[in-house]
């Protein structure tokens, strides 16, 4: 695996490093994505693995803030939207901070309503972002 030093502010797609830091973080470290049904925040099994893997990797580097953004598709009212892609990052961040991430490192937010992919489902996601 090849990795890198991070210097101030890089970003390699896994993790910030503020100055002075001298956090090594894999350079190609996918992006820990869920997703979910249509109208539904509930993680299902593949959800609550995907969850536990993220939170291993969180706890490799305890330092970095962990983001957890949710999104729906476009389909709706936009203020259900809203409040369902929140549901879904509150969701996932609950299950990062019971698998034993640190309750002071994650925050959730609702991203809104993300356009389509090459299906709905891909835009029903939450994303867990470790160090952004």
């Amino acid at each position: 695996m090849q990795r890198r030093r991070l210097s101030m502010m890089a970003f390699s797609g896994v993790g910030l490093c503020f100055p002075g830091c001298s956090l090594f973080v894999p350079k190609d470290q996918p992006l820990p994505v869920v997703f979910f049904a249509g109208d539904d925040a509930t993680l299902d099994v593949v959800g609550q693995t995907v969850v536990a893997n993220a939170a291993q990797l969180a706890k490799r580097y305890p330092l970095q803030p962990v983001r957890v953004v949710g999104f729906t598709s476009p389909a709706g009212v936009p203020a259900a939207n809203r409040a369902l892609a929140e549901a879904r990052a509150r969701a996932v961040a609950d299950a990062l901070i019971m698998a034993g991430v640190s309750s002071d490192r994650v925050r959730f937010e609702s991203g809104g309503t993300a356009p389509y992919a090459d299906t709905p489902t891909q835009s029903r996601r939450v994303e867990i972002r470790i160090g952004i």
